[in-house]
């Protein structure tokens, strides 16, 4: 068993009444087989297994999207949902992807209801944009956005990869509605702190809109699992050289230095909790049981002042640029 979340740790999303876990769980993985290896390395077994422990646990918050597994994440999600005995508990947030052939802004509303139907729910928690890519300029999706929300098919809307100013746009726009933005998800992380230095945790945080941190771990190099010798597989060794693995190692001895001090917490449980001591929620991916149980072990404790300042130090000269950039 495991022992739940306190509710009372939950926190509402930007400034709407949906009210979240201090973490979610990412499910990119589920059902990808190109970047994660699923069929693999993990079944659906593993990932139904990961499911119910962390509703258990009190992180019942899914993050997918159409394009994972192309539809399968969503599709393993409303599985297991119909295996509850209250599946309402549960917060789905979900995204619409900006292919270049989607015009109108009613392809929004289409995509999610077959997200909506893979599900097998009426509404989701979060609905959000994936990318804020051309051809159609922003304003459309998120006004179509909006839309969804104030005619109930999602509980909150929210962004993803916008930028700064990209965000206050959207933010603007749902103001006109009579709505906040929820969220803004990027990817954030030890090993990617951009948002610290151009001004976006600090304006999200001064205006009530929740930044979903995406990647927290680095794609697993915040782990400690890898190294030169055993590097990651797949598209992920390609982006993290053996250079950069080599180059990783001392923080990667400083977190579990840090994590001594605090009971024996491992290096990804020190990363997820600066994460949340940053004031964003960490959506890490987790394909078994035991993933689940690791993620978890960053709850309920605190990283101090100190060991924030000693992590950013010596995180500060391994940055990375990018999803999909090849670190250096």
């Amino acid at each position: 068993m495991v022992d739940p979340i306190d509710p009372r740790t939950w926190q509402p999303l930007g400034r709407t009444e949906v009210r979240i876990p201090p973490m979610g769980i990412g499910t990119w993985a589920w059902g990808d087989r190109f970047m994660w290896g699923f069929g693999r390395g993990y079944t659906e077994e593993d990932l139904r297994a990961a499911f119910h422990v962390a509703v258990q646990g009190g992180v019942p918050f899914f993050d997918t999207a159409e394009v994972y597994g192309l539809g399968r994440s969503e599709r393993f999600l409303g599985q297991f949902l119909r295996e509850l005995d209250e599946p309402d508990r549960v917060l789905i947030a979900t995204k619409f992807f900006p292919y270049p052939w989607r015009w109108r802004a009613r392809s929004l509303r289409r995509a999610l209801e077959g997200s909506l139907q893979r599900l097998g729910r009426p509404r989701v928690a979060l609905y959000q944009i994936h990318w804020p890519w051309p051809p159609r300029d922003i304003r459309v999706w998120v006004t179509a956005l909006a839309q969804v929300v104030r005619d109930g098919l999602a509980q909150a809307g929210g962004v993803s990869n916008y930028n700064l100013d990209q965000m206050k746009v959207a933010e603007a726009i749902f103001a006109d509605q009579g709505l906040p933005l929820a969220s803004n998800q990027v990817e954030y992380s030890l090993l990617r702190r951009d948002i610290e230095r151009n001004g976006m945790l600090d304006y999200a945080r001064e205006h009530g809109i929740t930044i979903l941190a995406y990647s927290p771990l680095a794609m697993g190099i915040l782990t400690g699992k890898y190294t030169p010798a055993h590097p990651p597989p797949g598209a992920r060794g390609r982006r993290f050289p053996m250079e950069f693995l080599e180059r990783v190692q001392p923080l990667i001895r400083l977190m579990t230095e840090i994590g001594q001090g605090h009971g024996g917490k491992s290096p990804a449980q020190v990363a997820l909790n600066w994460v949340m001591q940053k004031g964003a929620v960490p959506l890490v991916g987790a394909k078994n049981e035991a993933q689940v149980r690791s993620n978890l072990g960053a709850l309920g404790w605190q990283l101090t002042p100190d060991e924030i300042a000693a992590l950013d130090k010596a995180s500060e000269p391994l940055q990375i640029s990018g999803l999909f950039h090849r670190a250096r």
